[in-house]
């Protein structure tokens, strides 16, 4: 038995030892973080496991106002079975700016916080837009070399900070979310995330088309930080968190837990309340209350498509039109989705573990439908309440 034990361990050593000699020695903090505590994949409370730092709320709050019929509607057998198969935590309707329905799941409730994942990258486009409006970043077309000189790449002196927020970077990378070894999951756990991504060269024309590469706003992020000389959760809580009157500490992971880098495409940790907020500030045109917190055409640019063969994006924020509704959201990975629809002055926000089944040819999967149905319904019942 000792002989067997002593072999054990001298295999993991020398597994340890071939994985921190290649470059993989992060892949056994990923297998700490995700594969020992049950998971295959990223996860919505996995912001304990990581240094993270905060984005301080103000001292004021402005909570939702509760709208006239709140929670006077129930959801459909249909819709919470949906909600229970798909472990949703969170499921919010505002409409005129007030909360119509909320409802949580799985001991989650007001105050939960929940990994945003992809959710953020909106955030982030709104930090460059404010960092324009501020004047540390002339515009879209400011050249991303002009704050990284060592961007490396073919193509390194032609990308724009526009290209980066509307996914056409020309960057090598590998989005494989559920690849242990591929480059997004190194970003996810590797101490200096930084130079992982200055490790990735632009290898194609960018401007050209749309790719989606979390590498791209990660990339972005490190322009925004050395553009301000701020660090980004900072700039996020004074720009934004603050002025939008969050009702709690949002937490940003970091890359290492001294000095470290905000996960600009993804991580950002808050309540599904909170999540709602820029799809207001957006609703609104960049204004909140009296107050222009965001630049008012930064935003029709952003909620317009970039490139006729990919109607589904703009510059940080995922786009639809249904049952003739004109739609932006922000979306993360295991279907976390604030989506709006700006001329209902509406807003839906689910957050949770999984997400429906894509259709060929469709970027979105299913269940964003389903969640746009049952917000499309209860606000279209509370105006016959009103109009009867």
């Amino acid at each position: 038995m000792k002989k067997k034990l002593s072999a054990l361990l001298i295999g993991l050593a020398f597994a340890y030892g071939l994985l921190f000699i290649s470059g993989y020695d992060w892949f056994l903090r990923g297998v700490g973080v995700i594969y020992l505590t049950g998971h295959n994949t990223a996860f919505l409370d996995d912001y304990k496991y990581f240094d993270n730092r905060v984005v301080k709320a103000p001292e004021v709050a402005e909570p939702w106002p509760e709208h006239q019929y709140y929670n006077s509607q129930a959801l459909s057998k249909k819709l919470e079975n949906y909600h229970k198969e798909h472990k949703t935590v969170a499921y919010l309707i505002i409409k005129n700016d007030s909360l119509l329905f909320e409802k949580y799941y799985q001991e989650y409730g007001p105050a939960s916080k929940s990994n945003s994942f992809s959710v953020v990258k909106s955030m982030v486009s709104a930090l460059l837009g404010k960092a324009i409006m501020e004047g540390y970043i002339n515009d879209l077309d400011q050249k991303v070399i002009d704050f990284i000189p060592e961007l490396q790449g073919t193509y390194a002196q032609e990308v724009t900070v526009g290209d980066l927020s509307s996914m056409a970077s020309g960057m090598q990378w590998d989005e494989k979310y559920y690849n242990p070894f591929s480059v997004t999951a190194a970003s996810y756990f590797i101490s200096d995330l930084s130079q992982l991504i200055l490790d990735q060269p632009i290898v194609d024309e960018p401007g050209k088309s749309f790719r989606y590469l979390s590498g791209a706003t990660q990339l972005l992020g490190i322009v925004i930080s050395r553009a301000t000389q701020k660090k980004l959760s900072d700039y996020l809580s004074k720009s934004f968190w603050q002025p939008m009157g969050a009702e709690q500490d949002a937490l940003w992971e970091l890359d290492s837990e001294k000095n470290g880098m905000e996960k600009a495409y993804c991580c950002f940790a808050t309540n599904a309340r909170d999540f709602a907020r820029f799809g207001k500030l957006y609703k609104n045109n960049g204004r909140w209350n009296n107050t222009q917190i965001l630049d008012s055409t930064f935003i029709a640019k952003s909620i317009q498509p970039r490139f006729k063969a990919s109607p589904e994006y703009g510059y940080g924020w995922w786009l639809e039109t249904y049952k003739g509704h004109q739609i932006f959201m922000e979306r993360g990975h295991l279907g976390q989705y604030v989506i709006v629809f700006p001329e209902l002055n509406l807003i839906t926000v689910r957050l949770g573990e999984l997400k429906g089944e894509r259709t060929e040819g469709n970027p979105y999967t299913e269940d964003i439908y389903i969640y746009m149905d049952a917000a499309l319904e209860m606000a279209e019942n509370v105006t016959k309440d009103k109009s009867s």
